[in-house]
């Protein structure tokens, strides 16, 4: 990380399928300020650049204006690190090939770099919080969808297209759940926040015990529902984790084989569920993991606060950004 003394201070910017948050951050990791935009309001890129940058401009002017700023990092769905573009991104309104480093940079004059969410989140945990000092682990993100960031010997892992690591997409029952990318039972469809909710609704059709979620209209429910139902000791809520974190223990008990990290940490929403959805996770993982690893992978909780954890993660691309 390197700090010009002339540019104290990064961008940086996390575009999730509900909400883009950004921030003006400083060389030890503070969010100075932030802002955010809904996503799903602009269903033109260029009607969204510009209100991303109508919010971000005067957050600019109070630390002097972009000749302060060293870089900004945007952490996107499919985004490509190699060519600053979101590809084809199932939870953004914008279809295809979206050059929107290139955008960003040309509209505020700040290079840019942009790179996958989870990617993004990975390198905020590694900079600052779970995985200082760590070299191999394995960063999964819990949010609208399931993604993933791999790190291997300290470096993150993109692979020769820039695409490595979306284990959301490994398929765990190939006749199950249509999911957003076309094809059918990859893991976001059953452990992310909406998969939560989808796992209620056929839940609640299947099964006819009471439970306070029967109060919420179906098509409304969301994870934030079933917890609040768990903390109050709602049978089939509680049923609903034990679900969701086999699902994923399971999952994760093969992820460990591939690269045997020395943590796997869980980012988002879900993550928070506590015990609800961590034991069944470790329960999973531990039936299910290769003996020569039994013991070995330590499960971890993001020590980053959601919003901000993005946001420093993508604004240490910040710092690396290489001045076109």
């Amino acid at each position: 990380m390197t700090i010009n003394m002339e540019k104290p201070y990064v961008v940086g910017m996390d575009i999730g399928g509900t909400n883009t948050v950004f921030g003006v951050v400083d060389s030890r990791g503070n969010v100075l300020a932030s802002d955010s935009v809904k996503t799903q309001q602009y269903a033109e890129v260029n009607e969204y650049v510009d209100a991303v940058c109508k919010k971000l401009l005067p957050l600019l002017q109070q630390f002097g204006g972009a000749e302060k700023i060293k870089g900004m990092g945007v952490g996107a769905p499919n985004g490509n690190y190699y060519s600053g573009t979101i590809e084809f991104a199932p939870n953004l309104p914008w279809k295809g090939i979206i050059p929107l480093a290139a955008m960003f940079e040309e509209r505020l004059g700040i290079p840019t770099a942009l790179t996958n969410d989870a990617n993004a989140a990975a390198i905020g945990e590694m900079t600052y919080g779970a995985a200082r000092g760590l070299k191999d682990f394995i960063m999964i993100t819990l949010g609208t969808g399931v993604g993933s960031g791999i790190v291997i010997n300290g470096q993150l892992v993109y692979g020769h297209d820039g695409f490595a690591g979306e284990l959301g997409h490994v398929v765990v029952d190939p006749a199950g759940r249509q999911c957003g990318c076309g094809r059918k039972g990859c893991l976001e469809t059953y452990c992310s926040a909406t998969g939560v909710a989808r796992t209620a609704r056929e839940f609640l059709v299947a099964r006819s015990e009471p439970s306070l979620l029967r109060n919420i209209p179906s098509e409304e429910i969301q994870s934030k529902d079933v917890y609040d139902a768990a903390v109050k000791g709602d049978k089939l809520a509680l049923e609903i984790f034990e679900f969701t974190g086999k699902v994923l223990g399971t999952a994760l008990a093969n992820f460990v084989a591939f690269s045997s990290p020395e943590a796997i940490i869980l980012f988002g929403g879900l993550a928070k569920s506590g015990d609800y959805i961590m034991k069944p996770i470790q329960k999973a993982l531990e039936e299910n993991v290769l003996n020569i690893y039994k013991g070995k992978t330590k499960l971890l909780l993001s020590q980053l606060k959601d919003a901000d954890a993005a946001v420093l993660g993508a604004s240490a691309l910040g710092w690396e950004v290489r001045e076109s």
